[in-house]
């Protein structure tokens, strides 16, 4: 034993002699009960011993020979039969002690060496799926990664194995791995940090397997990657996929050929031809973000004193109310209200650093109110005339040549629908369109003519009781002339007008029939797409950032999201929204967030956010 060998080269004579100075019982321990009872207790000063034991203290001076080492050391070992400190009965035996003293200090040294091999870890062996040479391994057969692979091979095989995923951190611990061939398997999952640690990975082999994708970042941190053998796989060419499209676009690999098995418009097609370009990734949806307990009946947003409000119509409650933007709870918070009877239209007008809300009211007249910042409030500046405007039903602000003009649609049998202008202290009746037409809408919208002339504004009114009319502004006169009509759309409620590249379209709202989408041809609209629709009272396009909607609601059912397909050259179903009796959809832009305000008369207004989400993330 090694023990027995350690004794025989410090002191030989102790196995000739044992009774001289050990125990009997000490030759018959093993070398597992010497360890044990070698205790190593807290060592205190050699002086502190001395005095509280009143014995000897024991300095092992070990002279340099052939078997001891060039040191002088203080050896202390308390234990049930190495006491030296014996005060009296040492000193008789004077150098009997001296042995001892040997074969203890031989003994801690072999605890601390069997200590310390015992912290060393041992050796992964090679997996019993696996045949292990020095440098390489190869496991077959195998239900799963095993996590005893020697960590010093440099290339590593798996093939014909039952395991169809492989997790993260799989290799960890393979920091020399060279060369990794995951072929011929059934493989159809691979975890992001799959490969993670390897960053001495030259070669890396997924072929013939059954991925249909890759997760994105997947070959992340191998920065000695030069060859990636993808081939045999039946890869789905979709947005998961447009990362790896743009890796193979930059990367210094050498990649072999791989090819798209879906979708099929590019079954068959090189993966390593596609461009990001090809990818459609980027998608959006409307969010619900808050509910506001009230009802409402047209809603409009504007800029004042560089924040940005919106102002709601509350028809039952008569009360315009005016919403800020909450920049610590991110939502919408009251600000102020202006309290009037059945209001229908709260149409905010800013005229230089100035705020003008016009209010229409079904009932008391209607009124113009100025925001006096000194008192803090809005403040009565001026009443409508009520002979000409009794049941105004929708108002619409225009700029024309520095002049600022609102219109009200008047959709009374004995109302006129008037135009106001701005003359520096208040507004003033400027122009009677037509009387007893029970106008329901009014838009402003400018088109040319024809190709060759600028855009001029025109004017839109709908009725109940005629066809669409459109008005041309005449400069020279500075009055709304040129009447015709849009033929064939009896029974329009509202018409709203949008651009794409330079084009102008409109949708038309009817509440029996089909709504519409017509676009301008030069010198009249002409139909483009149609809208099966009951019970609508509002067909609102609007635009946020590139994305050009059409929403289509209705009494009966699901409000329609649409959404313009510029190939198509028309809207495509894009999203329901779950909207009660809605009457007007505002699109509120602020602090580049992007919401649409839903007013419904029979139920809660709803604001919903504007979610951009890349497929391909």
């Amino acid at each position: 034993m090694q023990v027995r060998s350690l004794l025989e080269q410090l002191d030989p004579s102790h196995l000739a002699a044992p009774h001289r100075s050990l125990p009997r019982a000490v030759h018959r321990w093993s070398e597992k009960q010497l360890t044990n009872q070698l205790q190593v207790p807290v060592l205190k000063s050699r002086e502190t011993e001395a005095k509280e034991k009143g014995g000897l203290l024991c300095d092992l001076v070990l002279k340099q020979d052939n078997h001891h080492l060039n040191s002088r050391s203080p050896v202390h070992v308390w234990g049930y039969f190495f006491d030296c400190m014996e005060s009296e009965r040492s000193q008789r035996m004077g150098n009997a002690c001296i042995p001892l003293k040997r074969i203890a200090y031989c003994l801690c040294l072999l605890s601390a060496l069997l200590l310390t091999e015992g912290k060393k870890p041992a050796k992964p062996k090679c997996p019993a799926v696996c045949t292990c040479t020095k440098d390489n391994a190869l496991c077959e057969n195998a239900r799963s990664i095993p996590r005893t692979v020697p960590p010093d091979v440099i290339s590593l095989l798996f093939t014909s194995n039952s395991f169809d995923v492989i997790s993260d951190d799989a290799f960890i611990g393979l920091p020399h791995l060279e060369y990794l061939f995951i072929e011929n398997n059934n493989i159809k999952s691979i975890s992001r940090h799959t490969f993670r640690g390897l960053k001495s990975l030259i070669h890396l082999s997924l072929a013939n397997n059954n991925l249909q994708t890759l997760p994105k970042d997947i070959f992340k941190g191998l920065d000695s990657l030069t060859n990636v053998d993808l081939r045999g796989n039946s890869f789905n060419c979709d947005c998961k996929l447009k990362w790896l499209v743009e890796w193979l676009g930059h990367t210094n690999a050498t990649v072999e050929d791989i090819y798209c098995e879906g979708p099929p418009e590019y079954k068959k097609r090189k993966i390593n031809s596609l461009s990001s370009k090809d990818f459609d990734c980027i998608i959006t949806e409307f969010a619900k973000s808050q509910d506001l307990p009230f009802q409402s009946l047209s809603i409009d947003t504007f800029s004042y004193m560089n924040d940005e409000y919106v102002v709601i119509a509350q028809p039952f409650t008569g009360k315009c109310i005016f919403l800020e933007w909450d920049h610590v709870e991110k939502t919408f918070r009251n600000y102020d209200n202006i309290t009037g009877t059945s209001t229908v239209v709260c149409k905010p007008i800013v005229i230089e650093t100035q705020l003008y809300v016009i209010v229409a009211q079904l009932f008391g007249g209607s009124h113009i109110y100025k925001r006096d910042s000194f008192a803090n409030k809005f403040i009565k500046i001026q009443d409508i005339e009520i002979l000409k405007i009794r049941k105004p039903n929708d108002i619409e602000t225009f700029k024309i040549e520095n002049n600022w003009y609102f219109v009200v649609a008047d959709s009374s049998k004995a109302g006129f629908t008037t135009i106001y202008k701005w003359n520096g202290n208040g507004f003033y009746s400027h122009q009677s369109l037509h009387a007893w037409y029970r106008d329901t809408d009014v838009e402003y919208l400018e088109i040319a003519r024809t190709p060759q002339t600028l855009r001029t504004p025109h004017l839109i009114l709908s009725s109940s009781s005629q066809r669409p009319v459109i008005y041309q502004w005449n400069k020279a006169i500075q009055l709304f002339t040129n009447q015709t009509d849009i033929p064939n759309m009896e029974d329009v409620y509202a018409v709203k007008h949008f651009s794409v590249k330079g084009d102008v379209y409109i949708c038309l709202t009817r509440f029996i029939g089909d709504s519409k989408v017509m676009k301008w041809g030069g010198s009249s609209f002409q139909d483009i797409q149609r809208m099966p629709s009951r019970g609508s009272m509002v067909f609102q396009p609007l635009q946020i950032n590139n994305y050009q909607y059409a929403i289509l609601g209705s009494d009966y059912s699901f409000t329609q999201v649409y959404n313009w397909d510029a190939e198509k050259a028309k809207f495509v179903k894009f999203q329901e929204l779950n909207v009660q009796a809605p009457r007007s959809f505002t699109h509120v832009s602020i602090n580049k967030r992007n919401f649409l305000f839903a007013s419904s008369f029979k139920g809660n207004t709803q604001i919903y956010k504007h979610v951009i989400v890349d497929l391909s993330a």
